[in-house]
């Protein structure tokens, strides 16, 4: 099951990073934002975003004792949204040890 879910979070990683990438030099959100943040649908694709960055940043707190890696994994996760998202969940997958499995995933402390 861990090999799995490495294989499919790192899938998930690639396939973000290409499209944040691709999209970025297709169009530029900067200039194409106040447009965007006129669609109603636009706004609450944000709102629930930042609901999920929050519901995942709850984790990364409880998983990081030191407080310096959770204000950069929060920043991390307002920036880059999914790719922080994958990127914390495969570290969190490799750090654990062989035998290990997803209780341990989910309730082990980074030390």
């Amino acid at each position: 099951m861990i090999t799995a879910l490495k294989v499919i979070f790192s899938v998930l990683l690639v396939w973000m990073c290409y499209v944040v990438v691709s999209t970025s030099l297709q169009s530029n959100l900067f200039r194409e934002w106040g447009f965007l943040g006129s669609i109603p649908w636009m706004r609450a694709t944000l709102w629930d975003f930042y609901t999920n960055v929050l519901v995942i940043f709850v984790w990364v707190c409880y998983k990081e004792k030191n407080w310096l890696l959770k204000i950069l994994w929060l920043l991390l996760l307002v920036c880059l949204g999914s790719i922080a998202s994958c990127a914390f969940v495969l570290i969190q997958l490799f750090r654990l040890k062989p035998g290990e499995g997803l209780k341990e995933f989910f309730s082990k402390q980074n030390g």
